[in-house]
């Protein structure tokens, strides 16, 4: 039975009427991969030779584009460290470098009066100010970066290089890691787990390299407190994914239940409109207490 979620008092009394009394589809659902970013994709295809081989020549395969860790408390990061693995199907798609063209789209969407912190907002009534969040995937930083201007204690991840550049750039004060989400671990980063909450936007899942899901949702669950949250919004069909779609919602479920998480709720929207069987579904799961 799918329990339903009781949101932070501190921030609202319902999510629901928190969310949906935004008018319109929160553009949670345009993240990282929506049909309405393949545009951007194509151009990042037509580009990944030219930019994979500039970036090797000059070094930048693992680092940022400053190639220096933020100042402050944060722990030095392994930018020399190399990434191995099987390739993710948004390394295929972009090769790791489409981090300004994706920031400079949602810009836009900002600028045309479009309210891009659907996510954030979610996020926001389900956890107090304060509380600790994993972004994981958390690409420019958008979603990372709204919840820390709202109060809370944010770290973010992602493999892709381009993406933390543009993330770095906006908001240097903040930990920012590279790293595959198959192998994270926030001790190797000198960072505590312990998360309230981790959020996954932007369909991070279907875009992972194939066969990883299991492990990527056992990681993420291992860096939540007990009774943490897993957040994660994903398509799944051709009209919501820039890919064949893979992951179904009983295969997610399957992997999260093997971590030790419960489903607690199920959405069509970041703005938690009810969840109907549509192509798209933010699942709010739950770590069990022990």
């Amino acid at each position: 039975m799918v329990g339903k979620l009781v949101p932070s008092s501190a921030v609202a009394h319902s999510t629901a009427a928190v969310l949906t009394a935004i008018p319109g589809i929160g553009v949670g659902t345009l993240g990282r991969g929506w049909s309405s970013s393949r545009a951007l994709l194509r151009v990042s295809r037509a580009r990944r030779c030219s930019w994979t081989a500039a970036s090797e020549r000059a070094g930048e395969g693992v680092t940022t584009s400053g190639g220096a860790a933020p100042s402050g408390r944060f722990p030095a990061q392994p930018y020399g460290r190399p990434i191995v693995g099987p390739m993710s199907r948004w390394t295929e798609l972009t090769g790791e470098a489409s981090g300004e063209e994706y920031a400079a789209r949602f810009a836009a969407l900002a600028r045309g009066g479009q309210d891009v912190h659907g996510e954030a907002r979610f996020c926001a009534a389900l956890v107090p100010a304060g509380a600790r969040v994993l972004d994981a995937g958390c690409g420019t930083g958008r979603v990372m970066i709204r919840l820390a201007e709202l109060g809370y204690d944010c770290v973010g991840v992602d493999l892709d290089a381009s993406m933390l550049a543009v993330a770095r750039r906006q908001a240097p004060g903040l930990p920012w890691f590279r790293v595959d989400l198959a192998e994270f671990d926030p001790a190797l980063l000198g960072i505590a787990g312990d998360f309230d909450l981790v959020v996954a936007a932007g369909n991070i899942f279907p875009l992972l390299a194939p066969g990883t899901e299991a492990a990527v949702v056992g990681h993420l669950a291992a860096a939540l407190r007990p009774g943490g949250l897993l957040v994660a919004g994903f398509g799944l069909d051709e009209a919501h994914l820039p890919v064949p779609p893979g992951l179904t919602l009983p295969d997610y479920d399957d992997c999260c239940a093997a971590a030790g998480l419960a489903l607690v709720d199920r959405f069509a929207t970041w703005d938690a409109d009810p969840y109907d069987g549509g192509g798209y579904a933010v699942s709010v799961h739950r770590l069990q207490l022990p």
